[in-house]
């Protein structure tokens, strides 16, 4: 994915129920970790997710998919959702951005 590439829309963060679980990528779901599930962008790809409403941002790997009749963006870890300040909400209207990937490489 091309770095820089923005998009805009809902946030959400996973039920408790998927702790533990498979994700898309073969990776266990952890709400602890800065992970989120979005279907518009490859499995492994690096981005900041902004909160348009606070201006609180969190960079998080794209490592799953969410269920296709979903309309969200993204779905954030429960972690990520904390540091954006969205918990009690439940949902945010967030920006992500497409992160140089050769700069997240393990």
């Amino acid at each position: 994915q091309k770095t820089g590439v923005t998009l805009y829309g809902q946030a959400s963060f996973y039920a408790d129920k998927f702790h533990g679980r498979k994700t898309a990528s073969g990776a266990v779901y952890s709400h602890s970790k800065f992970t989120a599930a979005c279907n518009s962008l490859p499995l492994g790809t690096w981005v900041q997710v902004t909160n348009l409403r606070n201006g609180k941002i969190v960079v998080v790997q794209i490592n799953d998919r969410l269920n296709t009749k979903n309309k969200r963006l993204i779905d954030l870890t429960k972690s990520a959702a904390k540091k954006l300040g969205f918990i009690s909400a439940g949902l945010t209207r967030v920006k992500v951005v497409v992160l140089d990937q050769s700069l997240y490489k393990r």
